[in-house]
């Protein structure tokens, strides 16, 4: 843990610590996020589950877009999978604020393994407080 409560509010998420994601980086509008595949992220055909590169990328959006300690919560999301990993591959989920405009603001997060590109997902978020 670290000596910014935001970051320290960030990473004392129950959901992430139960999957495993892990907090790497974190800055204004910016934020990544890290999972070592595990044999229980995989799925009924043994292969990585969906829910847990959602999860991955969600948590770096949520993170990205409450760094600057004011509160956003999720209007939409959508993501596109593109690959594939094996059990042991670190997942980095890597999220960029792409516009803010007042009481809403929309992020990009590319989840990797490596060079290889296995999502995309995109977000956006409400600021009660408008973004102040």
């Amino acid at each position: 843990m670290s000596d910014d409560p935001v970051r320290t509010r960030i990473e004392s998420d129950p959901y992430c610590e139960a999957l495993g994601i892990e907090l790497a980086e974190l800055g204004d509008g910016t934020a990544r996020t890290e999972l070592t595949v595990g044999e229980d992220h995989r799925n009924f055909h043994g292969t990585l589950h969906g829910g847990a590169i959602y999860s991955l990328a969600d948590a770096a959006f949520a993170a990205a877009s409450n760094s600057r300690g004011e509160t956003a919560f999720a209007l939409e999301t959508n993501i596109s999978y593109l690959d594939m990993v094996d059990v042991g591959t670190t997942l980095v989920a890597e999220a960029t604020e792409t516009h803010a405009g007042g009481r809403t603001a929309e992020y990009a997060v590319e989840v990797s393994a490596g060079d290889d590109r296995i999502a995309t997902f995109r977000g956006r978020v409400y600021r009660p407080d408008g973004g102040e």
